[in-house]
């Protein structure tokens, strides 16, 4: 059957091919046929031996280690109709009927399903947050239909991990591997308890790295993305190698159905690993703080600083007394690397931060006025209640050349704005719909701090200041809700 296979496929490559090479043509029982063109004859189908007919041997060593997760928790049941007992109803109800007493409902079971991956023999098991969030009674089932309660060891909501610990030895456990190592196009395996049919494992590949997707309860994102099948069920589980190496904790899916679709998160091992290890050592996390707002860089942003490249990412705003404020940060800075690890975007740099021990020193390679240069900031711990925040690029405005209406700060706008006492500045009053700043975010109630590095506090001087610019864009720093931003508004 193969040699019969080989020869159509040979005559096929041979109208394909011209001269000598190599073309693939497709799949067959797992395995890659590939036709070579020569001088001397026609392409023959050869088949390359590097992808496997099956994954069973990787499925029989990593099944045993993941688990179904099951947890309870008591909630009060939703009061039925509670509307009914409005007066205002009852005007147009029959108003000779008694009015009763509103009975106390009785409390409920919820119950929730998910996943876990065992990572000792001991008992521990790494899971999602979410899976185990204020639950009160947690069960562990595994493979072999043993089941085991689990207590929560610690359990952390911004990376969306928990560890829990079950009374067991000898436990079946899954190797964690280096997610560092990963690469977009490398095949992985995702298993667990999808829907609550039983254990099952899907195949797919590693679509995407360092993805944020908004939806976790926290900023601390730095997901694999998958296109192995997840579903409800699967949060907690295995993502895992070909080698049968754990790489991800499946973690979630972006669908409009609530199906899968082809788009599924997992938290990297690395920072699964990180996060449990804390979590087993002190039962809590502990985050690295540099003291800095920041958002990416755009075009627009790049050429208003001058920049040859789009790279890095543009400090906002300094914390007063904070880490990068003593190591001599400022304001309009671009940060290049940390430890000589480039930086890309502003959320591969909050990770790297949190993800350092606080009170260690880290070196930052930053950019100012288009010289390189390297400080030193000791990081302080990040107390999540005052969690710094990360601009996004939105825009800004003046007049007729950036579409906006503008208003000096006084004690008044101060005040309703929320705003230092002192502050100064042009409050935005209104944003042209499809004009320059509308179009680049800006809204109204921002307020424009500087433009192009220039403090302004009347019209004149923004007037100046975007005269100034020409045909380049401007480059305006906005308080918006309490914190600081860059944006860029290319005037008409």
């Amino acid at each position: 059957m193969r040699r019969i296979l080989q020869s159509k496929i040979s005559r096929f490559a041979t109208s394909l091919l011209l001269g000598g090479g190599l073309l693939y043509i497709g799949y067959t029982s797992g395995a890659l046929l590939t036709a070579h063109a020569s001088e001397n004859g026609p392409a023959q189908a050869t088949v390359s031996s590097n992808l496997r007919e099956s994954y069973a041997d990787v499925v029989d060593r990593v099944a045993p280690a993941v688990v179904t997760v099951r947890s309870a928790k008591r909630v009060r049941a939703a009061q039925q109709f509670p509307f009914m007992q409005d007066p205002f109803f009852e005007f147009f109800g029959n108003q000779s009927r008694p009015r009763q007493r509103q009975q106390e409902q009785p409390e409920q079971m919820e119950r929730a399903l998910g996943s876990g991956v065992i990572v000792t023999q001991d008992g521990y098991i790494l899971t999602n947050h979410h899976v185990i969030d204020g639950a009160e009674q947690i069960s562990v089932e595994l493979s072999d239909r043993r089941s085991f309660q689990a207590k929560v060891v610690g359990s952390d909501s911004p990376s969306d991990l928990a560890l829990l610990k079950v009374e067991a030895s000898g436990l079946p456990i899954l190797k964690v591997g280096n997610s560092d190592q990963v690469r977009v196009g490398d095949m992985a395996l995702a298993v667990g308890n999808p829907l609550g049919i039983g254990e099952t494992v899907t195949a797919g590949i590693i679509s995407a790295r360092g993805r944020a997707t908004g939806l976790s309860d926290g900023s601390f994102e730095d997901f694999l993305q998958t296109d192995a099948a997840i579903n409800h069920g699967n949060s907690g589980g295995a993502l895992v190698n070909i080698h049968g190496e754990l790489i991800g904790i499946n973690s979630q899916i972006l669908s409009p159905t609530g199906g899968n679709i082809g788009i599924g998160f997992a938290i990297p091992s690395n920072m699964a690993r990180t996060v449990m290890d804390q979590l087993r050592q002190s039962g809590r996390v502990r985050r690295g703080r540099l003291g800095v707002g920041i958002q990416d860089i755009n075009s627009n942003l790049a050429a208003s600083l001058n920049l040859k490249e789009v790279r890095g990412v543009l400090v906002n705003s300094v914390d007063a007394n904070g880490p990068a404020e003593r190591a001599g940060i400022h304001t309009g800075d671009i940060i290049l690397a940390v430890n000589g690890d480039r930086v890309n975007d502003s959320n591969a740099l909050r990770n790297h931060i949190a993800g350092t021990t606080p009170d260690s020193e880290v070196s930052v390679t930053l950019s100012r006025d288009g010289k390189e240069q390297t400080v030193h900031a000791r990081l302080s711990e990040l107390n999540l209640g005052k969690e710094n925040g990360s601009g996004t690029n939105v825009g800004e405005a003046h007049g007729g050349q950036l579409g906006i209406a503008v208003e000096p700060l006084n004690s008044e706008l101060v005040g309703r704005l929320g705003l230092q006492r002192g502050t100064q500045g042009l409050a935005v009053t209104s944003v042209e719909a499809g004009g320059p700043a509308g179009e680049a975010g800006l809204r109204t109630d921002d307020v424009i701090l500087e433009a192009n590095h220039r403090v302004v506090k009347s019209v004149e001087e923004l007037r100046s200041a975007v005269h100034d610019a020409g045909s380049k864009p401007v480059l305006l720093l906005v308080s918006r809700g309490g914190r600081n931003i860059f944006v860029a508004v290319t005037p008409r």
